[in-house]
């Protein structure tokens, strides 16, 4: 649906099946379900007659029985988590993991709230990414782009072959969107001589949006698809052949989400620069299916206004981050690109209110229908983050993506980068 979701509708793929399945019952044949019931009618002893389904809406609906009322359809909010977990289940989880998947190379960042997988090579990453995965838990997968064509992600080479493309560029620091030639956003990113200004001869900080995205990806770059495709992380999940990637083998009578690729190209040296980080080039937002984002190329751009790069090695380590992270900022082998903050999908609620707090307190007029989170109007920059914990009990989790580094989000967990 294109309107305004109210709790009745389900806002991710685990909503619409679960939802779906609380109106069904094993054994009924009016329950309305999405595809036609195919049941084996043959018996062991040869007489015709029902036996067991083997549709995906019984099935889920077998799991789900004991769980949602026969009478009371289930009422879904992206917010809520997946299940209950029991208090010590975070180092139940990390013990038994430890004893079972030796021979995989992991470690927990974050307080370990995210599991970091080592060796993107190792193809029993996906049954170690499952245990995190049903906790609904961000995970980070290093080293994706050993796998790719690095000359193809070049600035210098997208904008050679692309540089006549129209497309939309967004100003981070006004939030003013143009339509214009690409050519000048890619002539601009390691170059900040030949960026835009905007009032007062300041530069603009430019990202560019979503460009290309999802079929046009395809169309306009396809070597780059098809480079991007083998170089995925977990291919049982994020591949869209993937057997586990539910989302890819919908029945086309679903109206799907937007599921990508998409490039996102932004400069971010500038940011660090900003007074306390408070601008971003992407705001505080949440997605609605689940996302996999590899950071594919990093730009050290040169010219004035910008931090050289032991000045943004400085700006990242003056964030609050965990002691693995840290340790690969002094590694000279790996090249930091982003920085991301991200919060459970739990806090929600919680952060809706304080930012709503905080604009009330900037004298910014709080409308009823305005959502800070929906509108993605919001950068959490540090002081609000120590306010967000003090005052709410929400902590961050910080993370900072390398070159090669995938990023994998459940639906729902917030984020900003």
């Amino acid at each position: 649906p294109t309107g305004s979701q109210n709790n009745e509708q389900g806002s991710t793929l685990r909503d619409l099946l679960t939802t779906t399945a609380g109106k069904l019952r094993l054994g009924s044949t009016d329950a309305g379900i999405a595809f036609a019931p195919v049941y084996s009618t043959g018996t062991a002893s040869g007489k015709s007659g029902r036996t067991m389904p083997n549709i995906l809406d019984d099935i889920i609906a077998s799991v789900v029985e004991n769980k949602i009322p026969p009478n009371k359809a289930p009422k879904i909010n992206i917010k809520s988590e997946i299940k209950e977990e029991p208090k010590d289940d975070k180092k139940c989880i990390q013990d038994d993991c430890s004893k079972r998947y030796s021979d995989i190379q992991y470690s927990w960042i974050c307080d370990k709230h995210v599991l970091w997988l080592r060796d993107h090579k190792n193809n029993n990453n996906w049954k170690l990414f499952k245990e995190c995965w049903k906790q609904g838990r961000p995970v980070l997968v290093s080293g994706m782009h050993k796998k790719m064509n690095f000359s193809l992600w070049k600035a210098e080479s997208i904008s050679l072959d692309f540089g006549n493309q129209q497309a939309d560029i967004l100003n981070c620091k006004d939030s003013i969107i143009t339509n214009t030639n690409v050519k000048e956003f890619w002539d601009g990113f390691e170059d900040v001589s030949k960026r835009q200004k905007i009032k007062n001869g300041e530069t603009a900080l430019l990202k560019l949006k979503d460009w290309p995205s999802g079929e046009d990806f395809k169309a306009m770059m396809p070597a780059r698809y098809e480079d991007l495709l083998k170089s995925l992380p977990l291919p049982e999940y994020c591949s869209p052949e993937g057997k586990l990637n539910l989302a890819s083998h919908l029945p086309g009578f679903f109206v799907r989400p937007d599921l990508g690729p998409r490039l996102c190209s932004a400069y971010g040296e500038c940011v660090a620069a900003t007074k306390d980080h408070d601008v971003g080039t992407t705001n505080l937002h949440i997605e609605v299916s689940d996302v996999v984002n590899i950071l594919v190329y990093v730009g050290i751009a040169k010219g004035n206004g910008v931090l050289s790069k032991s000045g943004v090695l400085k700006k990242f380590e003056e964030e609050d981050l965990d002691d693995l992270l840290r340790k690969r900022l002094k590694d000279s082998s790996e090249l930091p690109g982003a920085l991301w903050h991200i919060y459970a999908g739990k806090d929600a609620d919680k952060i809706r209110e304080f930012l709503q707090k905080i604009a009330k307190e900037q004298g910014l007029e709080v409308l009823p229908e305005h959502d800070p989170i929906r509108d993605q109007s919001w950068y959490v920059n540090k002081k609000l983050r120590q306010r967000l914990l003090e005052e709410y009990g929400v902590k961050t989790c910080t993370v900072i993506q390398f070159l090669g580094d995938a990023i994998i989000l459940p639906a729902g967990a917030l984020h900003q980068v």
